[in-house]
């Protein structure tokens, strides 16, 4: 082995045991002797995911994908550190690549990225929505705010009318509320996923669906890890290989369709 492969494999030990420093300044002195290999990047930017070294992560990937734009590991790691600095489009777009990349590899990681993808649109989702309601009551106090000053105005001027002006004022306050109140009703309902978008092996939401050859429908990563055990159709029990698997592209555009509108159904 070359100089620069015993540091890393002597990384790759110190990683195993826990000892992420460690195996960080190993990885960076093979570095120095190989500034080329693509692999010592992703090495050094897992070491500095599990030490929350989030920038450092990216500027690893980031030069990982300079040497090799297709690393299926620097788009995860990338996807993982954008989310936790909450740059959620970045780490979306990241997450696609990754999934996109392990499906053509058939990486068996398929399911971790799958996995990354659902918790990137979920907190992407999580954030707006807390965004969106700040901006409603807003609103709300706002409006309020000013018909109270209108309704102050008026009172004033409507001399012995007062009495009377009072209450129409307070009932327009009141449907004002109302109709806030009915919309923060509308949005708390009970939340229930679509059936057809619901993997029966996973019992988690959908992101990437495929069909088989019965007209069912599973979660890629779901249905593979099930064929690499059992080479037969869940439904039928009848045989059944990867290469007759075929993407549910309508399927596919529901789902994410839906889980744009509802992104609490990534966690459900």
């Amino acid at each position: 082995m070359s100089k620069s492969q015993l540091l890393r494999e002597e990384g790759n030990r110190h990683f195993q045991k826990g000892e992420y420093s460690r195996a960080d300044a190993l990885y960076s002195q093979a570095l120095n002797l190989d500034p080329t290999n693509p692999t010592l990047y992703t090495n050094r930017a897992m070491a500095r995911l599990r030490l929350s070294q989030w920038d450092l992560v990216i500027s690893d990937c980031e030069s990982c994908l300079g040497l090799s734009p297709d690393n299926l590991k620097a788009h995860y790691y990338l996807s993982q550190a954008h989310l936790a600095l909450r740059a959620y489009s970045d780490a979306l777009e990241h997450a696609y690549k990754a999934h996109k990349l392990c499906v053509a590899a058939n990486d068996k990681s398929l399911g971790n990225i799958t996995a990354q993808v659902l918790k990137c649109k979920k907190e992407k989702w999580d954030y707006e929505e807390k965004r969106r309601r700040r901006e409603t009551a807003d609103l709300e106090e706002e409006v309020l705010m000013l018909l109270r000053k209108e309704k102050k105005e008026a009172v004033v001027l409507s001399g012995e009318e007062a009495e009377e002006l009072t209450r129409e004022w307070e009932e327009k306050l009141r449907r004002v509320r109302e109709v806030f109140e009915k919309a923060r009703e509308k949005e708390e309902r009970r939340r229930e996923v679509p059936d057809w978008a619901v993997d029966d092996i996973t019992f988690g939401f959908m992101v990437d669906p495929v069909i088989t050859k019965t007209g069912k429908s599973y979660e890629r990563a779901a249905i593979l890890e099930h064929l690499r055990r059992s080479q037969t159709d869940p439904l039928t029990r009848e045989p059944l290989q990867a290469s007759e698997l075929r993407p549910n592209l309508d399927l596919k555009q529901a789902c994410s369709d839906f889980l744009e509108e509802n992104g609490w159904a990534a966690d459900w």
